[in-house]
């Protein structure tokens, strides 16, 4: 099959009516056939390397719970990352932690393009036209950027279950975190870990929340807590009702 004619992106409930809009950059592992097995075993593939494990399938339930539509990649980051600048040095990973991604070392300046062209402008584009349509319908919007990470990064655990991200208006996510706390008082929630905007990786949260002035909030769920069903769960339910939380305490705010 031709790539170009593989859906690179999905939208789940476009019509949704919740002001919550989820886009989920690494909902996949998926190599398209094309690209073979890159040269890594399956282990690796369906490890934390090629995708977010855990991620999409808290974006579709959030997006059951909230009538929220969900955005997401379809295509491995080891393809290319959606969630990385087009000049950015790991748009295309050649080390992923430990892991050499050999086959993506030698690429050309046209197989860079090809996948831009086919994967990465593909998936922004389904958001703006997503973004566009809601605000012509003056459809309230808070968008929220589902990840999630490894419990071990170069030897060092992690300690916190969830991290939070917020991007040039820190407030909408501020105000998750107290919904967070007061909802679950012994929750280690990380503040701008396990990453930030200044390590690079916040590139769907500033061009389509910050470039767009809307209340948004990247969240990063540890994928060991959401592996299984239960724990999907219950990071739906919880998130669900913080995230709604949040946005009426905003609206409160906002209002005074």
């Amino acid at each position: 099959m031709d790539v170009s004619a593989e859906k690179s992106v999905r939208v789940l409930n476009a019509r949704g009516q919740s002001p919550f809009v989820i886009v989920c950059d690494h909902a996949s592992n998926r190599l398209p056939a094309k690209y073979g097995d890159l040269g890594l075993s399956h282990a690796e593939r369906v490890s934390h390397i090629a995708w977010d494990p855990g991620a999409l399938a808290v974006s579709r339930e959030l997006s059951q719970l909230l009538d929220a539509p969900v955005v997401q990649s379809t295509v491995s980051r080891l393809i290319i990352d959606c969630n990385r600048d087009l000049d950015a040095p790991d748009l295309i990973w050649t080390l992923s932690e430990a892991t050499r991604i050999a086959a993506n070392e030698k690429i050309d300046a046209e197989e860079r393009q090809y996948r831009i062209t086919h994967f990465h402008k593909p998936y922004h584009a389904a958001i703006e036209t997503l973004l566009e349509a809601r605000r012509h319908a003056g459809q309230e919007t808070v968008l929220v950027c589902m990840h999630s990470f490894t419990p071990v990064y170069h030897g060092v655990a992690r300690p916190w279950p969830i991290g939070l991200i917020h991007g040039t208006d820190t407030r909408y996510t501020k105000g998750l975190c107290d919904a967070l706390k007061a909802e679950a008082p012994q929750l280690n929630i990380g503040w701008n870990e396990p990453y930030a905007a200044l390590n690079g990786v916040t590139l769907t949260l500033e061009k389509h929340g910050d470039g767009r002035g809307l209340d948004a909030s990247m969240i990063e769920i540890r994928n060991d807590e959401i592996l299984e069903p239960a724990g999907v769960t219950l990071w739906a339910d919880r998130l669900a009702r913080c995230l709604e939380t949040a946005r009426l305490a905003r609206k409160e705010a906002m209002a005074v």
